[in-house]
């Protein structure tokens, strides 16, 4: 039954992503459901304000996982 709940008031994940000049140095932060449109912006794992006007800590990034389509494509060649 609170699978039923959960999937009729499913909330939208939002995800934190800051936005980085040319030399890494963090400048703002956003959280959306969708990445933000626009250059600079990278997906991390939290938002820590310590971080503006500096550079991000490389453990803060998030690796966005290849599609399971991808490697199969790999795979089979």
């Amino acid at each position: 039954m609170a699978s039923l709940w959960t999937q009729l008031f499913q909330r939208p994940r939002h995800h934190a992503y800051a936005r980085l000049d040319n030399e890494g140095k963090c400048l703002a932060f956003k959280e959306c459901n969708e990445p933000p449109s626009g250059s600079g912006w990278v997906r991390i794992s939290e938002v820590r304000l310590a971080w503006l006007g500096r550079e991000l800590p490389a453990e803060a990034r998030v690796c966005v996982r290849a599609s399971r389509r991808w490697h199969q494509r790999i795979l089979a060649a």
